[in-house]
């Protein structure tokens, strides 16, 4: 049986995660997922989010009241507001504080109560178990073991994970090497793209692939 405890690997690559988008990043992901405006370039990854995201929430049932939804890795709220627009009953975390209280501000008063919104874990065991999980890009920072091991975490506790990886494709894989060429310090966390006919998971299905621009992302599912 594999062991799902978190490595040590894990938790620095989420320390880092947190790192950046508590400090430099916050008021980036504030504007990039609101409608200020924004560079060319930006506005590429802002419509292949919006367009990742209704690929997502398109596997979930239109009807979600009763349904415990996992938003792992909120971000800024825009699929948990969905989700509780839904009828469900949401469980919002982001391991970003910041990102956790603009995610509160930005939910509709009408649609507040049916969000749990918390800072912290995405694999914490005292979250309890849920019908649907949906992770958009907060599992791209991780190795293909810890990856698994997350993955295999969330199966353990629900019956549908959504969730979103970077492809290893011939762009991806160019801008990742170039990505490593500069000071830690001066760049954020560096996703890492995934073959994912090589993610060791049962139930893993792929959904498909939104190339928008500066964003790259493949739609996958695990069913348990």
């Amino acid at each position: 049986m594999r062991d799902l405890t978190p490595t040590p690997s894990y938790d620095a690559t989420r320390s880092q995660v947190a790192d950046y988008f508590d400090g430099t990043a916050t008021r980036v992901w504030e504007r990039l997922t609101s409608d200020a405006p924004v560079s060319r370039i930006r506005q590429t990854v802002r419509e292949g989010r919006d367009t990742m995201r209704a690929l997502m929430l398109a596997q979930l049932p239109e009807d979600l009241r009763g349904a415990r939804v996992l938003d792992a890795g909120c971000g800024t709220g825009a699929a948990s507001a969905e989700l509780a627009a839904r009828g469900a009953d949401v469980t919002a975390i982001d391991i970003s504080p910041k990102l956790v209280e603009i995610a509160a501000a930005r939910m509709p008063e009408g649609l507040a109560g049916r969000v749990d919104f918390r800072a912290g874990d995405m694999l914490s065991p005292a979250l309890g178990r849920f019908d649907h999980v949906i992770a958009m890009d907060s599992l791209i920072y991780y190795t293909r073991p810890d990856l698994e091991v997350a993955l295999e975490e969330l199966r353990a506790r629900t019956g549908q994970i959504v969730f979103t990886l970077a492809p290893r494709t011939a762009l991806l894989m160019a801008m990742w090497h170039v990505g490593r060429a500069f000071p830690r310090a001066d760049r954020s966390p560096t996703m890492i793209p995934h073959d994912h006919r090589r993610i060791n998971v049962a139930g893993l299905g792929r959904i498909g692939r939104v190339s928008r621009g500066f964003y790259i992302s493949e739609c996958l599912e695990v069913r348990a």
